[in-house]
């Protein structure tokens, strides 16, 4: 028999020390080398899900809904993810709401840092869509990501913008586009009535079209709600909406087998 207790079973940590060399509190901390290591994001965990935007023949529209979902709760209901920078510009975003603010900290600190130069310029949406990829490409260099996709549309000098940029700092523009679920559901969608005509899409169509999609969404998409907000960037400025309530309807379900009151 082993009467040596220290090799029963491994004891407490801050408890070891075979030879009693130290009273108990006395004894040396332990360094835990894991915890003072530099920890990185690992996974998204407060999420928002998708982002619509399209250009039509006054500027650009975007719309997302108000949710932030923690895992598959639908926790948080009045989160705003359409930020305006500056005057001629709007950001969306899809993914971590955590990682959104801390770029929602950066946009406002270069805007406010533009105006105090007080030299007649500031940042339009080619150039913030340009300042966010060089950062999203950075940190994924870092491997330690923004685990974002986001959205950048405005106008300036007479020109529509729209651009998307995700966490591994993917770039590209299109005159419709669409985060999260939204790019398998929504994208088909908009292109149909969005590409090649959105020299003469109207707003009130923009409107009803992003509408319609986001109804589409709520459907679909279990991390959605059916409550939005809306962008505008038009030669006037960003302009964002209230909460927008959608219509609904689930009647259709009562015919589906094993769903409704009907038996088999």
């Amino acid at each position: 028999m082993d009467h040596f207790p220290t090799n029963w079973g491994r004891p407490r940590t801050e408890a070891f020390d075979p030879y009693a060399t130290f009273p108990i509190h006395q004894r040396p901390p332990v360094k835990d080398t894991f915890a003072e290591g530099v920890q990185h994001t690992q996974q998204p965990i407060v999420t928002g899900t998708s982002v619509l935007a399209i250009m039509y023949k006054d500027g650009i529209m975007m719309a997302a809904d108000n949710l932030a979902s923690y895992g598959s709760l639908a926790r948080f209901k009045d989160i705003q993810r359409l930020h305006p920078v500056g005057t001629s510009t709007v950001v969306g975003a899809s993914g971590d709401m955590s990682d959104f603010q801390a770029i929602q900290s950066m946009l406002d600190e270069i805007v406010t840092d533009e105006f105090t130069h007080q030299d007649g310029h500031d940042l339009g949406p080619a150039e913030v869509h340009e300042y966010l990829s060089r950062v999203m490409y950075a940190r994924r260099s870092k491997i330690n990501p923004l685990w974002n996709s986001l959205l950048v549309g405005g106008f300036r000098d007479g020109k529509r913008f729209l651009g998307y940029v995700d966490l591994l700092g993917t770039t590209y523009s299109s005159p419709s586009i669409a985060t999260g679920y939204g790019a398998y559901i929504a994208v088909p969608l908009l292109r149909a009535a969005v590409d090649g005509k959105q020299d003469s899409l109207t707003e009130e169509e923009a409107r009803t079209l992003l509408h319609d999609c986001m109804r589409v969404l709520f459907y679909r998409d279990a991390r959605s709600l059916d409550k939005y907000q809306l962008a505008t960037v038009t030669a006037q400025g960003v302009s964002i909406s209230d909460q927008i309530q959608l219509e609904t309807k689930w009647d259709f379900a009562e015919g589906i087998r094993g769903y409704g009151a009907q038996t088999q």
